[in-house]
């Protein structure tokens, strides 16, 4: 199969299960709003060797937002019961002291849900209140007030959907990669964790070469300085260099539809070759999105 001159390959990314939470930060400005979401969302790419993953998912209005100013949704992912303590550290410590800065909960209909117990902050002058029908805490804090919420919901979702970008070389595949995730940003349900949203350093589950244990190395198969030295290479000739964009989302359809955007964006450029996609065959998780399927 061909999209727009460049071939897609016969494959799928696999995915596995995830818990995610929501977290709406809203600011006096749109740039404290995404000031703070920048800082909640750090050290938070891969759950390899990081906390959780977590990611801005869109900018919103002042129609979306509890208390009617601008604001930033933000995606935090991780098992169920390390959930509250993530969310917590990043509330306290990220969205807390940013200037202006309120946290909210993004998922009001989740069954699941949880205390952060922020109002401790308050050393007994934090008081009760009321934010669009919403229990708050108003908090006292040397700039005045912090006003947020301290109960939040998290849902069932799915990490690493991706697909691969490949071209003959670093700029070009670069390039595609970039439009493939500037079209992906906003997309309502879904994050990429990674920084600007580009993964150049794939991985697989272990190592094969060392005896001490590790929890990922190099993906060797989709390494192009690797093709010809490894027997199970997945670097189609020509190819000099491989970006990959991974995607937690919200539900499977989220993910195929920043999948769908992302590579219509990549393939437009005129400067990749091949669209490909990162799996386990069936190892890592039970979710697979058939690159080719995308397409109908």
């Amino acid at each position: 199969m061909e999209k727009n001159g460049v071939v897609i390959l016969d494959t799928f990314a696999e995915a596995f299960p995830i818990w995610i939470s929501r977290i709406i930060i809203t600011a006096d400005t749109p740039s404290w709003a995404m000031k703070a979401a920048v800082s909640a969302t750090g050290f938070a790419s891969s759950k390899i060797a990081c906390p959780c993953e977590a990611g801005v998912e869109r900018t919103l209005g002042t129609n979306e937002t509890p208390d009617g100013r601008p604001g930033v949704a933000i995606l935090i992912c991780a098992e169920k019961k390390a959930m509250k303590a993530n969310v917590a550290a990043r509330v306290s410590q990220c969205i807390l002291p940013a200037p202006t800065a309120s946290a909210f909960d993004g998922l009001v209909d989740a069954a699941s849900r949880f205390y952060i117990r922020m109002h401790y902050f308050g050393d007994h002058y934090e008081r009760k209140c009321t934010v669009a029908g919403r229990q708050c805490w108003k908090i006292p804090v040397m700039e005045g007030e912090y006003v947020g919420e301290e109960r939040f919901g998290t849902v069932k979702g799915i990490a690493g959907g991706n697909f691969l970008v490949m071209g003959e070389d670093r700029a070009s595949a670069l390039a595609g990669a970039e439009a493939g995730a500037r079209a992906i940003e906003g997309t309502p349900g879904v994050v990429m964790s990674f920084a600007g949203g580009i993964v150049k350093s794939g991985s697989k589950v272990g190592c094969r070469n060392y005896r001490f244990p590790m929890p990922a190395s190099t993906n060797d198969a989709l390494c192009p300085s690797l093709r010809g030295l490894v027997t199970d290479s997945q670097v189609p000739e020509g190819v000099g260099s491989i970006y990959e964009i991974v995607i937690n989302g919200i539900d499977e359809a989220s993910i195929q539809r920043a999948m769908k955007v992302g590579i219509d964006a990549a393939t437009l450029t005129g400067r990749i070759t091949h669209i490909g996609a990162s799996n386990f065959s069936g190892r890592l998780g039970p979710y697979r999105f058939p690159l080719h399927a995308l397409f109908g």
